[in-house]
């Protein structure tokens, strides 16, 4: 838990302080007194009477009441001075900076689980150990720089990483952006990313709080807590990135069915961050790119007016920002042909609008104030102005700030004379300005953050879904994959057509199912998870003699208990697959199926439950959509049946979490139904 005395603490001790600011306790008190902390401030040094000017107390047991501690001593001393601290001092915050727990082997696990199990004995936060500490609105506990930019309309950081987060910290400040929150959670023995997350979701309030967050997250402890809070904070306002570094896992286990193959450990990762309306990024550069656009008021819509008095840098933001489906409205008609007329010969407004590297900063306000005004298909303005190098671009970035702070719809600098214009870029954020430095840095960002929402599915649940039998099958079953009838009766009861199928294990029930069901048949071993690796599948069995034949095949293969009998029918082949993985809840993936499934990879996946509707958006997302559609006189498949039957399997798993795997592969389809051929089902319950 997240204590008051965590986030403003009247009293702060640092334990291990020192005059030596190269040691993390000597500047973590350095830290403190350079930026105000406005409380009362203790120190404990046994060997000096007094450390940068503040009166130092020879052990713990000296000390008065205290909110918060800074621990900055081995990690052996650790445990017995949080003891004294909580049990004698009152102390409710505690941060460790050591290392030597957990991180070195089970001694220092030991340590720590001690250390953990007193502040929650006695009611009080811990951060770390192994971390660099905390930054509140009330005072800066932290051992490293910058601590600069403080600013309780700042960015919100959570890490994992010590390191990490000053380098992201670094980075920000580079490109003028403030802090309000920084947690950096080492160790995680008490409090972690997620908790964070908590705290600064029943904390916010719009308008007041910081409205942007930034994680890096090496590892997810609680997923379903990292997903309430984060789309919690979504639906109020705030905006979110974040790294899940480790996203590369190597040596996951051999898969079992397509979706196994497909829906790597990172995939509901991802399909969790979509959900919960957290942008991803791969590296701090990107975060970095997402906290400054963030910080700029979003647009309405996604139509972009891209400024520029240099053509290159505005082609490739075209480029960029068109191959992404954000368009570059084509200007033209009367206001057009006025604004050109105040702007010099040579120049273009159609969009990209080009005002040439001679034009003027009167110019570039006719240009906003027309994309303003009298252009109503503009949502947002790219400006790209740099410098050759001829003269001073302080008051052409002055202007463009103060633009910002006036104009009706967002604008967005890209400054990109870093060094001709260095210090007038460096002015333009020292006054507050955020801008970009590379155009398609700006463009990647500016993409993601127009298509943050594309995720944030509903949690739409089917109504005539027929939960009773759904219960009733799981209940029955063991752990594994069900048997072709329980599949069947799961399928039924989400409301999935499929195939009319009997299962057989005599020659004399084969016949008497092949006239029910009528020629011709595919029959497919019963046993087997890849049947067509055994020979297991026989297509277009037209007759019975045919059908004598494979049966007295299929029955001679290996660990065959029975055959399937289905009709035999045509159409597109797609997949819908599901799987569950831990606490993150369950993927549901769909796309082109047969062998295409594995062999191409294109799939789309969202995290469960969902409605129709943004299935439907899931399917327009893949890569063969235009096969999905129709294309070169072949029938396409039913989009709305094909959606419809996605949500369905997405509320399946909802109802059903002992569903860990599922494959529809294939499934049939053409414009007018679609029918699942072969279905598997693997349960396994409290996974």
């Amino acid at each position: 838990m997240i204590t008051k005395e965590l986030i403003s603490p009247k009293s702060i001790v640092v334990v291990g302080g020192s005059d030596d600011s190269s040691k993390p306790g000597g500047n973590a008190l350095r830290n403190l007194i350079e930026t105000g902390y406005s409380g009362h401030l203790y120190v404990v040094n046994p060997k000096s009477a007094e450390v940068q000017g503040i009166k130092a107390h020879a052990h713990v047991q000296d000390l008065p009441q205290v909110d918060c501690a800074i621990l900055a001593i081995a990690a052996k001393l650790c445990p017995q001075t949080v003891e004294v601290l909580c049990r004698d001092k009152g102390c409710k915050a505690v941060i460790i900076f050591s290392a030597g727990f957990h991180e070195d082997g089970p001694e220092g696990a030991l340590l720590e689980k001690r250390i953990a199990d007193t502040v929650n004995k006695y009611g009080a936060s811990l951060i770390g150990p192994n971390c660099i500490g905390v930054i509140t609105n009330h005072y800066a506990g932290v051992f490293t720089k910058p601590v600069s930019n403080l600013s309780p309309k700042g960015i919100d950081i959570i890490s994992g990483s010590g390191a990490t987060v000053v380098f992201i910290m670094e980075e920000a400040v580079r490109r003028g952006l403030s802090f309000s929150h920084v947690f950096s959670v080492g160790n995680c023995a008490q409090i972690g990313v997620e908790e964070c997350l908590e705290y600064l979701d029943e904390t916010y309030v719009h308008g007041e709080s910081s409205p942007v967050k930034l994680l890096y997250i090496e590892s997810i402890n609680d997923p379903q807590k990292l997903y309430r809070h984060a789309r919690s904070l979504t639906l109020k306002g705030a905006r979110i990135a974040a790294i899940k570094a480790g996203y590369s896992e190597e040596g996951s286990r051999a898969a079992t069915s397509h979706t196994g193959a497909l829906a790597t450990p990172d995939e509901a990762v991802k399909a969790l961050f979509a959900k919960a309306g957290i942008v991803r990024v791969y590296n701090r550069t990107e975060l970095v790119d997402m906290a400054s656009i963030f910080s700029l008021p979003a647009p309405k819509g996604h139509n972009i007016a891209i400024i520029t008095h240099a053509g290159g840098p505005a082609v490739m933001l075209t480029d960029v920002l068109s191959s992404h489906g954000i368009k570059i409205p084509h200007l033209k008609g009367p206001k057009a042909d006025a604004l050109l007329d105040k702007l010099y010969h040579g120049s273009s407004v159609s969009n990209p609008i080009d005002c040439l590297a001679t034009g003027t900063k009167e110019q570039l306000g006719h240009i906003i104030d027309a994309c303003n005004n009298d252009f109503d298909e503009i949502d947002s303005m790219a400006i790209i102005f740099g410098s050759p190098g001829l003269t001073d671009m302080t008051d052409t970035y002055n202007f463009i700030r103060e633009k910002m702070l006036t104009s009706r719809k967002p604008i967005y600098p890209i400054l990109t004379s870093v060094l001709n214009a260095g210090d007038a870029i460096r002015k333009f954020r020292a006054d507050g300005g955020i801008c970009f430095v590379y155009e398609c840095a700006f463009a990647e960002a500016f993409v993601r953050m127009c298509k943050m929402y594309e995720g944030f599915s509903d949690d739409f649940l089917h109504p005539d879904i027929n939960y009773p039998l759904i219960l009733e099958t799981i209940n029955s079953a063991p752990d594994g994959y069900l048997p072709p009838e329980q599949v069947q009766k799961l399928l039924d009861a989400a409301g999935i057509n499929r195939a009319k199928e009997r299962v057989v294990t005599t020659l004399e029930d084969a016949e008497m199912a092949a006239d029910d069901i009528g020629y011709p048949l595919v029959m497919k071993v019963v046993g087997p998870v890849h049947k067509t690796d055994v020979g297991g599948v026989a297509l277009g069995v037209k007759d019975v003699k045919s059908l004598r034949g494979e049966f007295g095949r299929m029955m001679r293969i290996d660990n065959v208990t029975g055959i399937l009998l289905q009709p035999y029918l045509s159409g597109r082949e797609i997949f819908i697959g599901a799987k569950k993985d831990g606490g993150f809840g369950t993927v549901v993936m769909c796309g082109l199926g047969g062998i295409f499934v594995e062999a191409l990879g294109d799939v789309v996946s969202a995290m469960a439950p969902f409605s129709p509707t943004f299935a439907g958006e899931m399917i327009k997302k893949l890569r063969g959509y235009k096969i999905i559609q129709g294309i070169r006189g072949e029938e396409g498949v039913n989009e709305v049946i094909f959606a419809e039957m996605v949500s369905r399997v997405a509320t399946l798993c909802h109802y059903a979490p002992e569903i860990v795997e599922m494959d529809i592969n294939p499934l049939l389809g053409n414009s007018v139904n679609l029918t699942a051929v072969d279905a598997r089902i693997r349960i396994k319950r409290n996974d």
